[in-house]
């Protein structure tokens, strides 16, 4: 398979990276505006590559040069600064979305290729390269709420002594300020959160839940504050996602894709299964009045966002 990545700055170079190990690309094409930098990038890449697995990895400064590409993975644009949100980045990271989505898709086939949009805010972006780029909804996809939703099991994890792959937890909405974490569908092993909770004698009180809701909003923020931005978790999102397209997997992940929801077309993360064909099926969980609540709130700032650019 021959994968596009478009943007190679700090979260490219990442994705590049982890796309590479995932040992299941032939071929990585490599675009930045700033050839120079996606020339370095794709030789200390293929260097790398000794170590590992035989990619085929370029560099180009044409959008010819992704032509053949199954994948585009789009991280191009400004990345957070300490103390914006990601609804700073709206104006200037729309006009990067703009440019690039019709150049890509005058050399992709329409009838197969996948968009992967990382660039934030993650939703509105997905949004409008599904209306730039005119192919199934299903096949522009989100990263979304799923580097929130690891971020949850990881903190889970280590308060209650178990291996994060045991627990099935997700947060949806918007992958922003506004996402909500889905307590009530929360469990680990075949057990309800509570249930588990009560077997382990470790509970999970209410304000233990506020704890962890403050952590998985601020966990960016904090990052950022200490190394200037995020890149390793958003490049192990990508290769998974990645790897769940092209083995058709069928795993149910939090991806953000534009359809339908109560009578108004948004993009939002909840579970979706997902496969080659990508978006197969959206699946909407258990939610008490509390959660549903706050997720309607933040399918409203995304429409809000999205409004704005028009």
């Amino acid at each position: 398979m021959k994968v596009a990545i478009i943007g190679i700055g700090t979260v490219g170079s990442a994705v590049a990276t982890a796309v590479k190990n995932t040992g299941l690309v032939n071929e990585i094409v490599l675009y930045d505006r700033d050839e120079i930098r996606a020339r370095a990038a794709a030789e200390d890449l293929g260097h790398a590559s000794t170590f590992s697995f035989d990619v085929k990895i370029n560099s180009v400064n044409d959008y010819r040069g992704i032509r053949g590409s199954e994948v585009v993975i789009i991280s191009a644009g400004a990345n957070q600064k300490p103390g914006q949100t990601r609804m700073d980045l709206l104006g200037a990271n729309a006009n990067v979305i703009r440019d690039i989505v019709p150049r890509v898709m005058k050399n992709v086939d329409p009838k197969r290729v996948v968009l992967i949009v990382v660039t934030n805010p993650l939703d509105i972006m997905v949004m409008l390269a599904s209306q730039l780029s005119g192919l199934p909804e299903s096949r522009v996809i989100g990263t979304g709420t799923m580097l929130d939703s690891a971020r949850l099991k990881i903190i889970l994890s280590r308060l209650l002594g178990v291996s994060s792959q045991s627990i099935n937890g997700y947060v949806l909405g918007e992958h922003g300020d506004t996402s909500v974490i889905n307590w009530s569908s929360i469990s680990i092993g075949n057990l309800p959160l509570n249930d588990f909770c009560k077997q382990v004698r470790i509970p999970v009180s209410a304000a233990s839940r506020k704890t962890i809701d403050y952590r998985v909003h601020n966990a960016a923020y904090e990052i950022i504050q200490g190394r200037g931005a995020t890149w390793d978790g958003i490049g192990a999102v990508v290769s998974d996602l990645l790897r769940c397209i092209i083995n058709n997997e069928k795993r149910i992940l939090t991806v953000s894709k534009k359809e339908i929801i109560g009578n108004k077309p948004v993009a939002v993360s909840l579970p979706r299964i997902v496969g080659s064909d990508g978006i197969i099926t959206t699946l909407f969980p258990k939610m008490n009045a509390e959660e549903t609540k706050f997720l309607k709130k933040s399918m409203e700032v995304i429409e809000s966002g999205f409004k704005k650019l028009k």
